[in-house]
């Protein structure tokens, strides 16, 4: 059984900030079920965007996963607000984390 996304982000706040980094809530979605993107700025001018892996790639244990929304390793933050624009218009019930961490770390599940 998944984590309620709201219990997910909470605990995803919690551990950026034990780690040291920044991570605001930006934008509140679904409650049970919302897909979560996070933003991680670098703080340099160099961004990443994450999203919900596809659901073929899921966990067997409810496990949230992730991928890079973007083909390059860092992309301009304002190219990130554009895909976090679109995103929106696409399903309005998103939840949006940024971190802020001058290490790029992102503290996610990614897969390749």
């Amino acid at each position: 059984m998944r984590l309620r996304a709201d219990f997910w982000v909470s605990a995803f706040l919690r551990r950026c900030a034990h780690e040291g980094a920044v991570a605001v809530l930006r934008r509140r979605g679904a409650a049970e079920a919302g897909a979560i993107f996070v933003k991680l700025d670098r703080l340099d001018g160099a961004a990443a965007l994450f999203g919900p892996a596809p659901q073929s790639e899921a966990d067997a244990d409810g496990h949230r996963l992730f991928v890079r929304l973007h083909d390059a390793q860092w992309i301009d933050p304002a190219a990130a607000e554009e895909k976090i624009a679109r995103q929106i218009r696409y399903d309005s019930d998103l939840w949006l984390v940024e971190v802020e961490d001058r290490l790029g770390r992102d503290f996610l599940d990614l897969i390749d």
